[in-house]
């Protein structure tokens, strides 16, 4: 070898270490900034970093986690070649392979079995966020753009029908349910099959099939009635069939049953959540560039062919079932909120000229409403027809606002979005408010109950007391450690200790598929609160994550 090759050699590796340095200092930063705003937000209700000593802990927090990031990555690369990881985890073991032969069966009919406990335990199952909103669009005919309504019809649709048939709402929920069990575990077993594939072994097929089977999250969302379990379902899917897509593009292309899946899948899940629908936009051009030495028309299509998919049959349906009268508030939460704020606290600040079309836009008595976490009862009262007859007024205010008042802005955006980036965050923001069944006191992690015309009748007490335990009960007080794990703060920063990994590995394999899902997570960050039911693809996806790195785990 050369002196000039053994200098290249070197430089490359410099290089490489920089990039390194670099990119645990920026995991670092943004988790040391991560925890302790986040911690300001759950104490004060605002940011306060001059308290104390607290910008001299966040940027030692900073420090000392860019040092470890490091440490980790390094050992991690060091186990390539033989070195056990921290010392004592050996990655080089050889994996017990799984036997192909009546695997999907034997794996879905697990899955199913697994369900069967909790879903009768929560008979007619869980109904609850917008059900019976969704419901009555069908028993009334009256339908909107608010709920996706390809979901609208499915719920609505099924319910009715069985209802019709048997006289009971709660069969016609069940069946509903059930339905969609079957789907969602169905997606599971693919994923699971996947994993096999791809060489994960007897062991780990197991760990994750129980995982998928039991985790009370996952569980959660598998036996509820919002559109947030089948759509995270699809954008798993998604996730895994876009995986072999970066893997292996010749072999994807040859496979029609492959493209038709993904070209389904690519439709169904933004039909099923609209921000599914920019997350898959926004992802296009990045696997673009990604596949820009392989481009085709063919590749092309059937990246672009979803987007035109989903434009023509959410055209078809709302202009079949609604009136065409847009719910501009879902878009607006963040500015909405950011000008409740600045009223609630402010408002001897503003001139007259500045309440009055703000009122004129939000009526008084929603502003009066304002609570830091959730937008519901502000938004509520937004006026669409004014908006879309004068859009200018509304931004000139907001506008204005911003100029006076930035960090008033900040606090309200980051009080509804927090709890996806701050793992110790209590979910609890609809704390005080009356449901069906229930008030909310202790949390707000899942909604639990059955909303009208349905009834909980539990064929199973205990595992129907665990779960309204877990959901709404004391848990994360109890147990705040072990509540972690439940958390979307810390999934969050587990997906970008990795992500970030990969980007200084130059792994772009490992990350491209999982743009999508990245996309909907920043698209929840301007949403009206922070509510696991919306980010539910980060537990679905963590089996994913292990097998699409530089090694399986």
């Amino acid at each position: 070898m050369t002196n000039s090759s053994l200098g290249l050699k070197s430089d490359n590796n410099i290089k490489k270490n920089i990039l390194a340095w670099l990119l645990s200092g920026l995991f670092g930063v943004l988790t040391g900034a991560f925890l302790i705003i986040g911690y300001s937000l759950e104490k004060y209700d605002s940011i306060k970093l001059t308290e104390g000593n607290t910008l001299t802990i966040m940027l030692a927090i900073m420090v000392i986690l860019t040092i470890d990031t490091r440490y980790v990555w390094r050992s991690y690369e060091m186990s390539f070649y033989g070195r056990k990881l921290f010392g004592f985890i050996d990655l080089n073991a050889p994996a017990k392979p799984v036997e192909e032969k009546g695997f999907f069966k034997r794996t879905f009919i697990t899955l199913v079995l697994l369900n069967i406990p909790v879903l009768l335990a929560e008979f007619p199952g869980f109904f609850v966020y917008d059900a019976q909103d969704e419901l009555n669009e069908v028993l009334t005919r009256s339908f909107t753009t608010h709920h996706p309504l390809l979901h609208v019809l499915l719920l609505g649709g099924t319910i009715t029908l069985i209802h019709k048939i048997t006289g009971s709402w709660n069969a016609g929920i069940f069946t509903y349910i059930l339905i969609q069990m079957l789907v969602i575990t169905l997606i599971m077993t693919y994923v699971l099959d996947f994993l096999r594939k791809k060489g994960a072994g007897k062991r780990s097929i197991i760990l994750w099939t129980i995982y998928y089977g039991v985790f009370p999250t996952i569980v959660m969302y598998t036996l509820c009635s919002s559109k947030d379990g089948l759509f995270s379902a699809f954008l798993l899917l998604l996730t895994v069939l876009l995986t072999e897509f970066v893997s292996d593009m010749e072999s994807f292309l040859l496979s029609k049953r492959k493209q038709v899946l993904l070209l389904a899948t690519a439709v169904i899940m933004p039909l099923l959540r609209h921000n599914g629908f920019y997350a898959y936009l926004v992802f296009i051009p990045f696997a673009i560039v990604y596949f820009r030495k392989k481009i085709s028309s063919k590749l092309v299509g059937l990246l672009v062919i979803p987007v035109v998919l989903y434009l023509i049959v959410s055209s078809v349906l709302a202009a079949a079932l609604t009136s065409g009268q847009k719910d501009n508030q879902e878009m607006l939460t963040v500015p909405i909120m950011q000008m409740a704020r600045v009223y609630k606290y402010n408002a001897d600040k503003m001139t007259e000229e500045e309440k009055a079309i703000l009122t004129a836009y939000i009526p008084k008595e929603n502003l009066d409403k304002y609570t830091p976490r959730v937008s519901d009862h502000v938004k509520l009262g937004f006026s669409n027809n004014l908006y879309e007859q004068n859009k200018k007024n509304f931004w000139k205010v907001w506008k204005a606002l911003l100029i006076k008042h930035p960090m008033t802005y900040v606090n309200a955006w980051f009080l509804t979005s927090y709890g996806y980036w701050y793992p110790p965050a209590n979910i609890n923001v609809y704390k005080g408010t009356t449901v069906f069944t229930f008030t909310y006191e202790d949390s707000s992690y899942f909604g639990y109950e059955v909303e009208l015309p349905g009834e909980r009748t539990s064929l199973i007490p205990p595992i129907d007391s665990f779960y309204r335990y877990i959901s709404i009960g004391t848990f994360h007080k109890d147990a705040p450690v072990l509540a972690l794990i439940f958390s979307p703060g810390l999934l969050a920063l587990i997906y970008l200790f990795v992500f970030l990994y990969r980007l200084h590995r130059g792994n772009f394999t490992g990350i491209v598929p999982f743009l999508p899902m990245i996309l909907t997570w920043m698209t929840v960050l301007l949403g009206p609160t922070y509510l696991v039911r919306y980010v539910v693809i980060l537990w679905l996806a963590i089996p994913v994550l292990t097998v699409t790195g530089d090694r399986k785990v």
